[in-house]
């Protein structure tokens, strides 16, 4: 039996798709990366299933094995932007949260810092995936044990953050294109760009964007991204287990983005002594819970807090240098609500 014949808008597209897999792979001599337009148009067609799963799946194993750069990061997440549409009146959002570390070990007491920092006025959105039922700890049920929203649309997560300081949504609820392509890692047998890119996508548009990263050479790359995006503030750092999660027994090297400036900062330890063996709790969002209200002493997870939330306080302007958030996030932690888990409020001005 004959092949049936694609059309021929079918055809083009997958010759244009085709340039772009030669421009990536044709060799150390002849290859180059793609311009920030080119990655753009290239993501496009991928998210809009438009090119044949054979070339969507040479594309993004060739960006993995060559390495995106920040002008294709940029162009990708504009893809991505493309897919969805935000409400039409989004609420001041001071800070974007990306969680998208799938299968990290240990307890995601970031989420503790979040709330922390919603407590005191900072409105928040984290945004993230399911992760995998195979032992590994996602954030969401954490958040469920806080009290934390989960919203499924952008205008349901819109309206919960115009009477709350903090809430989260899916990945696969605002931008179900770019959960597929990160669902392709079974069958790929690699993470892909798409990754990389999802947490750059700041769904509700927020001011500031706080990203932490694995791999050292990403804390660079998501900078620069950030900056090409037009991202009036952001920081990106190497957080425990790929989540913004502050190791507070070592320096933290935030890389930082301010109104097209960008710079690097040294954050200095704020505890001394053993490391802590985070991969070797039990995984239970019980645990972070009871932290919270001081039923659990636990004094390097909550340095830990401490220090993301001081983070959180300098990109947000709460504070004007490290030492001064430090101070203060540590002042916020001790004075904690510890009876109250539950949605956030938003303050009057």
């Amino acid at each position: 039996m004959s092949k049936p014949q694609r059309g021929p808008d079918r055809m083009t597209q997958e010759d244009q798709f085709a340039e772009v897999i030669r421009t990536l792979g044709r060799g150390p001599s002849r290859s180059r990366n793609l311009t920030q337009d080119e990655a753009r148009e290239a993501m496009n067609a991928v998210l809009r299933d438009e090119v044949d799963p054979l070339q969507a799946g040479a594309f993004l194993l060739l960006l993995r094995y060559r390495g995106e750069n920040a002008a294709e990061l940029a162009g990708f997440v504009e893809a991505g932007r493309a897919t969805f549409q935000g409400p039409g009146q989004a609420p001041r959002v001071d800070l974007d949260w990306p969680t998208y570390a799938d299968r990290h070990r240990q307890q995601p007491y970031f989420v503790l810092a979040a709330r922390l920092l919603a407590d005191h006025g900072v409105k928040v959105l984290m945004h993230g995936i399911a992760g995998f039922s195979d032992g590994f700890a996602p954030t969401r049920p954490v958040l469920h044990a806080l009290g934390v929203p989960v919203c499924h649309s952008l205008d349901e997560a819109a309206t919960c953050l115009a009477t709350e300081n903090l809430a989260y949504i899916g990945l696969e609820d605002f931008c179900p294109a770019v959960e597929r392509l990160i669902a392709l890692r079974p069958k790929l047998g690699v993470r892909t760009v798409a990754n990389s890119f999802a947490r750059a996508l700041n769904p509700l548009g927020a001011a500031a964007q706080l990203q932490a990263v694995t791999h050292p050479p990403f804390r660079a790359l998501q900078q620069e991204a950030a900056v090409l995006l037009g991202q009036p503030r952001a920081a990106v750092f190497k957080g425990i287990g790929g989540e913004a999660q502050c190791n507070p027994l070592k320096t933290c090297l935030v890389a930082w983005a301010r109104d097209g400036i960008s710079g690097e900062d040294d954050w200095p330890p704020i505890r001394s002594g053993s490391p802590y063996p985070w991969r070797d709790e039990p995984l239970d969002p019980e645990r972070v819970a009871a932290m919270w209200r001081g039923e659990l002493d636990l004094p390097l997870p909550a340095a830990s807090v401490i220090a993301t939330t001081a983070i959180g306080l300098w990109l947000t302007g709460r504070a004007a240098s490290p030492a001064e958030a430090d101070s203060l996030a540590e002042k916020l932690w001790d004075e904690r609500d510890r009876t109250s888990l539950g949605p956030t409020r938003a303050l009057s001005a």
